[in-house]
C-alpha cells in the first residue's frame, strides 16, 4: 500500500519531511498547507504536492491517510485532533503540546479515533544515539551510572519565527524547544523515566519572555542522576551527551559522531551513514509499522508525555527553587 501523505505547515521542518517522502516507495506526498500562499506553492511545486493556505479544507479535501503536522508548538493540539478526527494516522512534531493536560487530550483522541499517532523524537533515529543505545544494551561498558548532557547554540538568531519567543506560543524557550530532545534522549538511552527535578532557569533572554538559559539535575526512577545544561547565547556551538559506565564512558555529539573510551583514550565507534533526511525516513516508516501493527513506536505516546512533564517540572523547579516531582 502506498500511503498519501499531508504536511500541515511550511515551516523549515516541513522541508526535511517532504524530502524524507521523496525518497520513500511507500508514501506518497499529496499535499502541502501554509498561511503564507506563496511558501505553500513553493513547497508544493518542488514536490510536485498540492499547496494549500487551510489545513483544514487540505485534510477535508484530501483526504490523506497520514496528516504530518509541523505548526508552531501552541497548535499542535488543535490540528492533532482535527486530522485524528478527520480519519487520518498522525505524526505530530516534538514537543507533543504545551503542558501535560494537552497531551493527555491528544491521547484520548488518539484512542477513540484507533489511528496512529506518532511524536516526532528524531533523538531515537540518528545514527550515532542509535549506536550508543546498542553498546548500553550490550552491557560492555558495565552499569550506566550517569549522564551529563550539554548544548549551547545561538537561540535567538534573526531568523527563528517570533513565536518563539513567546512562553503563551511556544511553551517556553530553549528549555522546551531544544531541552524536550535532551529529555528525551537521557530518558530513552537510560530506559527510564524521571522521578524528581532541581533546575535554575535564566531571564536574560535577549527578546520575548522566554527564558535563555537552564541548568537542571534529574533524578531517574532507576536511580540514575543526570544533569542537562542548555545555554542560547552567543558563543561555541555544541551539542554533546557524556554518558558514563563502571568500566568505561561514551561521548556522544548527536548527528556527527560517538566516541568510546574503556578506560584510556577515546576511540570513534563506526555507525550507520546518515544523508540528510535519515531520520525523517526513518521516523516515517516507524509510523507506518504502527499503522500495519508490525510493533510499537520507538518512542511511545507515554514517553512523549513524559519529556513534557519533565519540562514542566523544570520551570516549576525554576520559580520555586525547590525540587519538583515530576507528574505521574
Amino acid at each position: 500500500m502506498v500511503y498519501r501523505v499531508a504536511v500541515v505547515g511550511g515551516g523549515a521542518i516541513a522541508e526535511s519531511h517532504l524530502e524524507a517522502i521523496a525518497r520513500m516507495e511507500q508514501v506518497d506526498g499529496a499535499a502541502v498547507a501554509d498561511l503564507v500562499g506563496e511558501r505553500a506553492e513553493a513547497l508544493a511545486g518542488k514536490y510536485g504536492a498540492a499547496p494549500y493556505t487551510d489545513y483544514r479544507e487540505m485534510i477535508v479535501r484530501e483526504r490523506p491517510d497520514i496528516a504530518i503536522v509541523t505548526l508552531p508548538h501552541y497548535l499542535h493540539k488543535e490540528a492533532a485532533l482535527f486530522c485524528l478526527e478527520q480519519g487520518c494516522h498522525v505524526l505530530l512534531e516534538k514537543p507533543m503540546a504545551l503542558d501535560v493536560d494537552e497531551c493527555d487530550e491528544i491521547v484520548e483522541a488518539a484512542r477513540r479515533s484507533g489511528s496512529a499517532l506518532l511524536v516526532g523524537h528524531t533523538q531515537h533515529y540518528i545514527p550515532e544515539n542509535r549506536a550508543a543505545k546498542r553498546i548500553i544494551e550490550e552491557g560492555s561498558l558495565g552499569r550506566l551510572v550517569m549522564v551529563n548532557d550539554v548544548r549551547n547554540v545561538y537561540y535567538f538568531r534573526e531568523d527563528r519565527p517570533s513565536w518563539f519567543f513567546r512562553q503563551s506560543l511556544a511553551g517556553g524557550g530553549i528549555l522546551m524547544n531544544l531541552g524536550s530532545h535532551s529529555i528525551d534522549k537521557i530518558t530513552w538511552l537510560a530506559g527510564s523515566e524521571v522521578d524528581k527535578v532541581s533546575a535554575s532557569v535564566s531571564d536574560q533572554g535577549e527578546k520575548g519572555d522566554i527564558e535563555g538559559s537552564g541548568m537542571a539535575f534529574l533524578r531517574l526512577r532507576s536511580g540514575l542522576p543526570a544533569a542537562i545544561s542548555l545555554s542560547g547565547y552567543k558563543g561555541y556551538a555544541r551539542n554533546e551527551t557524556e554518558l558514563v559506565f563502571t568500566d568505561g564512558m561514551l561521548r556522544l555529539e548527536t548527528g556527527k559522531a560517538l566516541w568510546i573510551s574503556r578506560g584510556g583514550d577515546y576511540e570513534r565507534v563506526e555507525t550507520e551513514a546518515q544523508e540528510l533526511p535519515f531520520a525523517f525516513v526513518l521516523q516515517l516508516e516507524d509510523l507506518i509499522d504502527c499503522i500495519e501493527g508490525r510493533r510499537d513506536a520507538a518512542a511511545s505516546l507515554a514517553h512523549s508525555r513524559h519529556a513534557i512533564a519533565v519540562v514542566r517540572a523544570i520551570y516549576a523547579s525554576g520559580a520555586s527553587g525547590r525540587e519538583e516531582t515530576v507528574t505521574p
